[in-house]
C-alpha cells in the first residue's frame, strides 16, 4: 500500500536533511516549488512540514521558505532494535562487516545480563556498522547458545540479525535500554576510524521474548558525531515512553 503523498514528502525531504543535501542552515525549497516537484496541493506539502517541525528537524518560516535547524532523523522504537530497518527508512544504506561470530564461554557482565552461570557457552557477535559506507557503530553481542547458534548458517554481512531470527522462529517481543557514555578502546578506535580514548554513544541492551527470557545481551557503541539519541516522555498511563535515535 503506497502512503500518503504527504508522508512521501515528508520522507524525502527528511533524506535530504540526513545525508547533508539540505544542511544545517539551509532553506527548504519554497512551498510552491515543493508542490511544483511533487505534483502536490499547498496543503499537502504543509503537512509534510509541519511534521518536519514538530520533530525539531526545520524551523523558521513566517512568509519564508523554512530552515534546517538540525540535521538528525528519528527512528521510531518499534524498529531500535534493527539498525539495517532503520537506516533504509531513512533512505540511508546500511551496511555492516563481520568481525567476529564465536562460541565461548559467558562472560561475568554477559553472564549476568543473561542469567545464566559465567562460563556457560553463548555466542558472541562482533560486527562494524556503516552508514552509507561510513563506521557509524560497533554491534557486540551475546546470545543465550541455542538462539545464537542460528546465525552459524547465515551470512551477517548480508542483513539484519533480527530479521533473520524472527525468520526463524524467534521471538524477539521486548527490550530494555540502557544509554551511557565510554571511551573507545583500542579496538572501538580501529573499527570506527576514531582516536582511542574519543567519546563514544554506549547503548546497552537486553532482549527478551514473549515468556521474559533474556535472549540477547547487547553492547552498542556509536560514534556522536553521527548518532544521537533523543528520549520523549509523555503522561503515564497514555502512551509508553519511547527512545529516537538520530544521525547527524
Amino acid at each position: 500500500m503506497t502512503p500518503p503523498l504527504h508522508l512521501r514528502v515528508a520522507d524525502d525531504l527528511r533524506g535530504r536533511i540526513s545525508r547533508g543535501q539540505l544542511p544545517v542552515g539551509a532553506a527548504l525549497p519554497s512551498e510552491a516549488q515543493l508542490c511544483e516537484e511533487f505534483a502536490a496541493s499547498r496543503g499537502t506539502v504543509r503537512q509534510a512540514l509541519a511534521a518536519l517541525r514538530n520533530e525539531g528537524l526545520i524551523g523558521g518560516g513566517q512568509g519564508k521558505p523554512p530552515v534546517v535547524r538540525q540535521s538528525a532523523v528519528a527512528q521510531p522504537f518499534e524498529t531500535f532494535l534493527s539498525f539495517t530497518r532503520w537506516a533504509r527508512q531513512m533512505g540511508r544504506v546500511p551496511g555492516q562487516r563481520t568481525v567476529e561470530i564465536a562460541r565461548r564461554g559467558a562472560s561475568p557482565v554477559a553472564a549476568d545480563a543473561l542469567g545464566v552461570d559465567e562460563g556457560t557457552p553463548v555466542v558472541e557477535v562482533l560486527r562494524l556498522r556503516l552508514l552509507d559506507g561510513i563506521p557509524t557503530m560497533l554491534e557486540r553481542s551475546s546470545f543465550i547458545e541455542p538462539v545464537g547458534r542460528l546465525l552459524f548458517d547465515f551470512d551477517a554481512d548480508g542483513g539484519s540479525i533480527y530479521e533473520h531470527l524472527l525468520s526463524r522462529g524467534i521471538d524477539l517481543r521486548a527490550a530494555r535500554h540502557t544509554i551511557d557514555a565510554i571511551a573507545a578502546t583500542t579496538t572501538d578506535a580501529n573499527l570506527l576510524t576514531i582516536t582511542e580514548g574519543a567519546p563514544l554513544l554506549r547503548e546497552r541492551r537486553r532482549a527478551t521474548d514473549a515468556a521474559g527470557t533474556t535472549v540477547e545481551y547487547g553492547d552498542d557503541r556509536y560514534r556522536p558525531d553521527l548518532v544521537t539519541f533523543t528520549i520523549d516522555n509523555v503522561q503515564a498511563g497514555r502512551v509508553s515512553p519511547h527512545i529516537l535515535k538520530e544521525t547527524s
